[in-house]
């Protein structure tokens, strides 16, 4: 691994550090704590909406390993390792769940393979490999997970690093199209709204400052990944309100307050 550490820049605040300063994580540096506060000061509720992600995770993965019965997971845009990663979540429920984690950013795959371990019964593998390169990601995944049997394909904030529309639909109904029926597909996407202007500002900053570059979709644009497929209920929502459970996931009166983090959860006929 000595040849992945000059990959790393610690000159420039990174979208996967950030995010685990946000999530009260270690693994980040200066330059991420410090952007990481501008942006806060630009959007205070930045960390919540980090969270919320991180709770639909658990409660998508929980549901699609435990109701639908999905074993095996295709994980693309990783980042960090934090508390209950996918494969916690599904092997919790499923102990026989595999698990294949994809990311092209060298401090995450350090941590990964140190850290995404996995029960006797299931598997947990690490794949470096970029979102576009579809036909690697698959023949390596192949590797770990028998594409012939239903699979989670989980895109959680990692779209927003394709600006280009036609491109970034290409590349998640190209990864649909080798999976099989009883497939699902879940991902999230920061959104644009008129309702959320200081959103609009700190991807500004972050653009400006930060790498990658991030592009903002509304949620209809956001809506469209799931074309083809069964949008399950309740459709693409913020990820604070998917499936929330009450208090558990930060409701005090009825709904959780809305986050600019929108996911959903589709299945492949």
């Amino acid at each position: 691994m000595a040849d992945q550490v000059p990959r790393i820049d610690t000159t420039r605040p990174h979208t996967a550090r950030i995010w685990n300063y946000w999530l009260d994580g270690k693994d980040n540096y200066l330059v991420d704590r410090e952007a990481g506060d501008q942006i806060r000061q630009l959007h205070p509720g930045i960390g919540d909406y980090a969270r919320a992600d991180r709770l639909f995770l658990g409660r998508s993965v929980r549901y699609l390993a435990g109701e639908v019965g999905i074993r095996q997971f295709l994980d693309i845009g990783t980042g960090l390792p934090s508390a209950d990663n996918t494969h916690e979540v599904a092997q919790r429920v499923a102990p026989d769940a595999r698990i294949v984690y994809v990311d092209n950013d060298p401090l995450v795959l350090t941590h990964a393979r140190a850290l995404l371990t996995s029960t006797p019964e299931g598997r947990t593998d690490y794949l470096d490999a970029d979102l576009r390169d579809v036909d690697t990601i698959l023949e390596r995944a192949a590797e770990t997970l028998d594409l012939t049997q239903p699979v989670a394909l989980v895109l959680l904030g990692v779209v927003i690093f394709i600006e280009d529309d036609a491109e970034s639909h290409g590349v998640v109904h190209r990864l649909l199209d080798a999976l099989p029926s009883g497939s699902h597909l879940v991902l999230s996407h920061t959104i644009t709204s008129p309702a959320m202007p200081d959103v609009d500002r700190a991807v500004e900053f972050w653009n400006e400052h930060g790498t990658p570059k991030l592009t903002q979709r509304t949620p209809e644009q956001i809506t469209r990944y799931f074309d083809g497929l069964t949008l399950l209920p309740p459709g693409v929502v913020s990820c604070s309100r998917w499936r929330a459970d009450g208090a558990a996931d930060g409701a005090v009166d009825g709904e959780p307050e809305e986050v600019a983090m929108f996911g959903g959860v589709g299945r492949k006929a």
